[in-house]
């Protein structure tokens, strides 16, 4: 039986430190856009630089973009392409499946 090479690209992304993570955060927030420090406030245990390299990778596979806008001061956003919010939909049962079935360590629970 082989194993369908579209699902193995998917968990080479999926697979990768932090990339669920960002795609599930962005999806969250208002127009699936976020700053730069606004996803290090919230996700507290990404470096800085990890964060940058993950961004860089989420924008090569299409699945956010980064947005300069035009303001004094310059403002960037990661917004979350119509491709990266397709992915984060089809992760909504994975989260469902995972809530009804793993167990999160006390200290996660409580925060």
């Amino acid at each position: 039986m082989e194993i369908c090479p579209y699902l193995e690209e998917t968990f080479k992304i999926l697979g990768r430190s932090w990339n669920g993570l960002l795609i599930n955060y962005l999806s969250r927030c208002d127009d699936r856009a976020a700053h730069f420090s606004d996803i290090k406030r919230d996700l507290k245990s990404i470096t800085p630089r990890a964060l940058s390299l993950k961004l860089g990778e989420l924008a090569e596979w299409d699945l956010v973009e980064k947005k300069v806008i035009t303001t004094t001061p310059l403002s960037i956003k990661y917004v979350l392409t119509d491709k990266g919010y397709a992915l984060s939909q089809a992760m909504i049962p994975i989260e469902q499946w995972a809530q009804n079935n793993l167990e999160l360590a006390e200290e996660v629970n409580s925060h």
